[in-house]
């Protein structure tokens, strides 16, 4: 075993899926340098062109958005300068850019001015919006995006008291951004892979606002006939946050389709007695329940309460600050928290990785070290060197016949349950898999709607001696199998990976689940406000002295830890078709909930913590980042200073300003309160500032542009007619994503799948022996 010299950290034989890839990285802000921090995490050879200046590389988040890089230096004006740019794109492998649409053009390094020089190259764009969108000109800032998508409210039920639902909140989690840089990583490893088999390359496109209808997920999937349903405040069996002895706080969700995790509770806390308010339905047993749970919490530590949830298996957590998350022991273990020692902070901790690839990890949790920032221009002369040793375009293209979809051919198994697991599923099946839905019999399948579409259903029963034989049968024909058995379920089944491997040994097989499959949180229990509570998410949501609060309308962290698993398989699939090679791969919604943050987790020698806008008061960045009421409504200001004088301008103040910036917040608040919402955006973007009416939910999914580029689908359910929910958000020139057929009846294939397996002569004899469920089907659409 050798030692790394600049981390520290012990390495050993390690899996690095992207080793041997190139990547030139044109990103700024977050988008753009975010999938490329996931490229050279998971082995590729980055290299980050910085502006000359390098702006922004002062700042603490440079030490992450930028590990793992080498970096040049580079004046896209200058003549020689550009040809070194458009040198290093085609040599490339992959080029990421998160530019407005036609910037890069203009410098002659858009797709079409590529593709020609290096066919086999993989081109990704993160534009605010897509260029045929009208608002293709707008700088895309996170704030900006969120008012355009609805991503700004408060969610019900986790309002402060008296609290107006009308008043937009601003969160500097940058939801838009992070969305569309995991679609991009998923995205460009897809085309890798497509491009391993064709020889050729194409472009990838992920708009931060097509991004974020992957974050609404079933917020936006309706009945068509009956309308978009109010959201409903997390309440079901006691769920909620309570107040704990020591002033602390701890969220207990006890969801599900029985009250399994409430009985378990309250019999280790010593009440098994009140089980009964929980198991009837009914607002009054819901108070009686509340009130019962609040007093019981008020009685020991947020800290007690944590351990005995821990060991009664339900999902509560202790809701600790993101400085907080970064100390936690087990966010240490897992390497969701690394240590770096960044040339210009000193050692840092800081976000760590968002997946496991192998069972080779470190004792910090680690599949292999990570390596910490270059400073801008750091790597000039290596990198120039290399231009002119090397030649360009790497391997020679093949002449590609018919083109696939990136995972054409591939058959999943999907075991998961609930949001994360089945978004995986669901968009492994829209880049071309062939996936089949594996649910146990005899139960409520919960949100099986949108996150379903697209793939074959069966009610099976895997613990069942002959349901766990057709399973064996289907794994034979399986090239990924993606599971979130509670931890430690699917190995006490004897259908854990081990057993998997033991059979198939070049299996992709994923595992999701709340905290990781490696520290010492590996077998707690969780959903979507245990990941956001432990990280620091909600705390950051309540802001400072404010009562911590779920963050946003959309589910953030189920749809995150979606789209990162189906990172992880296709970073899985990928090895397989280079190597031949199985991999195990592991995701959570704790991993992502720190990725999230990453601009914010950072703990240094100098470090100040909790300077960025948080709490549902927050309104923006500043007077010039914000959210602003007018006469009819709300809307985001998003300018720079550069622009003071033609925002006031606009607003009637005159110009140009001399006075303070607070001076100026005031005197817009009191001219922008005179006039309609539109009526400003309207002028605002006239003079060329970034401006957006706050846009609800409803109107978004029913909105003309998004229907047109299909953001937002109708399909016809085999159970309710029409239905509405959101589309796809990723866009590929050569094998575009296909949105999947309408989600089936739960075990609506089961015979079918049977059949294909080889299995259709044992139906009968299957569902007496309990093993399968083809009649009585639950709902998919309740």
């Amino acid at each position: 075993m050798s030692r790394n010299v600049q981390t520290g950290i012990s390495t050993k034989s390690s899996v690095r899926p992207l080793e041997g890839i190139r990547v030139v990285d044109f990103g700024h802000h977050v988008a753009g340098p975010l999938v490329a921090v996931m490229l050279a995490d998971q082995g590729a050879d980055v290299i980050h062109v910085d502006r000359p200046g390098a702006p922004g590389s002062d700042e603490p988040a440079d030490a992450f958005y930028n590990r793992g890089k080498r970096r040049i230096t580079l004046d896209l004006a200058d003549p020689a300068d550009l040809d070194v740019a458009r040198r290093l794109a085609v040599r490339a492998d992959v080029l990421v850019e998160n530019f407005r649409p036609g910037v890069m053009d203009r410098f002659g390094l858009g797709w079409e001015h590529l593709r020609e020089a290096a066919p086999r190259l993989v081109y990704l764009s993160l534009p605010g919006f897509a260029p045929e969108d009208p608002r293709a000109g707008l700088p895309a800032w996170e704030g900006l995006v969120d008012a355009a998508t609805g991503n700004c409210h408060v969610r019900v039920g986790e309002a402060p008291d008296g609290w107006d639902d009308s008043v937009p909140t601003y969160s500097s989690v940058p939801v838009a951004s992070d969305f569309a840089a995991f679609l991009g990583a998923v995205g460009v490893v897809g085309a890798l892979t497509e491009r391993h088999r064709s020889g050729l390359g194409q472009r990838v496109s992920v708009p931060l606002f097509d991004a974020m209808f992957e974050a609404i997920g079933a917020a936006g999937a309706y009945v068509t006939e009956r309308g978009l349903s109010p959201q409903l405040p997390l309440a079901q069996h006691g769920s909620g946050t309570y107040a704990c002895a020591d002033g602390r706080y701890v969220q207990f969700n006890p969801i599900g389709a029985t009250p399994r995790f409430l009985t378990w509770f309250l019999q280790e806390a010593g009440r098994p007695e009140w089980t009964a308010a929980g198991e009837e339905n009914g607002e009054e047993n819901g108070v009686v329940l509340r009130k019962r749970l609040t007093e019981l919490f008020a009685t020991r530590t947020a800290s007690e309460w944590e351990e005995l949830g821990r060991s009664a298996g339900v999902p509560l957590a202790r809701i600790r600050t993101s400085e907080e998350w970064l100390a936690t022991p087990h966010a240490r273990a897992s390497g969701m928290i690394t240590r770096l020692d960044d040339p210009r902070l000193g050692p840092t901790w800081m976000a760590g990785v968002p997946l496991h690839a192998g069972d080779d990890q470190d004792e910090n949790g680690l599949d292999h070290p990570l390596r910490p920032r270059h400073l801008p221009d750091a790597d000039r002369a290596d990198v120039l060197r290399e231009l002119r040793e090397e030649a360009a375009g790497g391997a020679p293209a093949t002449v590609a016949g018919r083109r696939d979809l990136p995972m054409s051919g591939l058959r999943v198994l999907d075991l998961t349950q609930i949001l994360a697991g089945p978004t995986s599923g669901r968009l492994l099946g829209e880049l071309g898999a062939e996936v089949i839905k594996i649910n146990a019999p005899q139960r409520r399948i919960a949100a099986h709607g949108v996150v379903n579409r697209g793939k074959q259903t069966i009610l099976l029963d895997v613990e069942n001696p002959a349901g766990q034989a057709v399973f064996w049968k289907l794994v034979e024909d399986a090239d990924v199998i993606v599971q979130n058995f509670p931890p430690g379920t699917a190995e006490r089944y004897g259908i854990g990976y081990e057993n998997v491997r033991a059979r198939k040994p070049d299996i992709v097989h994923v595992s999701v689940s709340s905290y990781g499959g490696i520290g010492p949180w590996t077998h707690g229990r969780g959903y979507e406000t245990q990941g956001q509570a432990v990280t620091g998410i909600m705390a950051r949501a309540g802001g400072p002295g404010g009562r911590p609060a779920v963050l946003g309308p959309y589910n953030l962290l189920d749809y995150g830890t979606g789209v990162l698993t189906v990172f992880a398989a296709a970073l899985g699939i990928y090895h397989h078709a280079v190597t031949g090679r199985g991999l195990r791969l592991r995701t959570s919604l704790a991993q992502t909930g720190t990725y999230h943050q990453a601009a914010h987790l950072l703990d240094h020698e100098d470090a100040v913590h909790g300077t960025e806008p948080a709490g549902p008061g927050a309104l923006g960045e500043g007077p010039l980042m914000r959210f602003y009421r007018a006469s009819d409504g709300w809307f985001f200001l998003g300018a720079g200073e550069d622009d003071l004088d033609r925002v006031t301008q606009v607003a009637g103040l005159g110009g140009p300003h001399r006075g303070s910036l607070e001076d100026v917040e005031a005197q817009l608040e009191a001219s922008f309160a005179q006039r309609q919402a539109g009526v400003w955006v309207e002028s605002l973007r006239g003079a060329g500032v970034g401006a957006h009416e706050v846009v609800g939910l409803a109107a978004l999914m029913e909105d003309a542009l998004v229907r047109g580029r299909q953001l937002s689908v109708t399909q016809a359910s085999e159970e309710v007619g029409e239905v509405t929910m959101p589309g796809l958000a990723i866009a590929m020139t050569a094998t575009p994503p296909r949105i999947g057929a309408p989600v089936r009846q739960p075990g609506a294939d089961a015979v079918r799948v049977l059949e294909t397996a080889g299995l259709g002569s044992a139906v009968e004899s299957l569902e007496r022996r309990w093993a399968v469920q083809t009649a009585g089907l639950p709902g998919g659409w309740e």
